[in-house]
């Protein structure tokens, strides 16, 4: 098991998921079961399997949620895109996100990398 606390990518993906709410924080209230609600759960979703696989018996499991936290970052990419086509994201605001995320993915990349050896 790994401590959750020193591992820089759950923290890094907890800081993320809440630049994510506020950023969706003022999406319109027929948005809330929507749009908004996929992305803050795909947004949870990354430090919470980060954090399920740290807890996990053997690094091959660690790895296996790394890869399930990364398809989540993916899904989050396309849902913050989609929202700034439909004018409820700023062009700023999206370009800072993504750039978060695309570190995020690749450092949880050299982790799985680090664990695979």
């Amino acid at each position: 098991m790994h401590n959750l606390k020193e591992l820089k990518i759950w923290q890094k993906a907890i800081d993320l998921a809440v630049l994510v709410y506020k950023a969706t924080a003022n999406y319109p209230p027929d948005e809330r079961f929507g749009l908004t609600s996929q992305i803050r759960r795909a947004a949870v979703s990354i430090p919470s399997n980060i954090a399920e696989g740290a807890g996990r018996n053997s690094n091959k499991e660690f790895s296996r949620f790394l890869g399930i936290a990364n398809g989540s970052s993916y899904e989050l990419q396309t849902q913050l895109v989609i929202s700034n086509k439909l004018g409820l994201l700023k062009d700023d605001v999206l370009n800072d996100l993504l750039k978060q995320i695309e570190e995020l993915q690749k450092m949880n990349y050299a982790f799985q990398k680090m664990l695979s050896n």
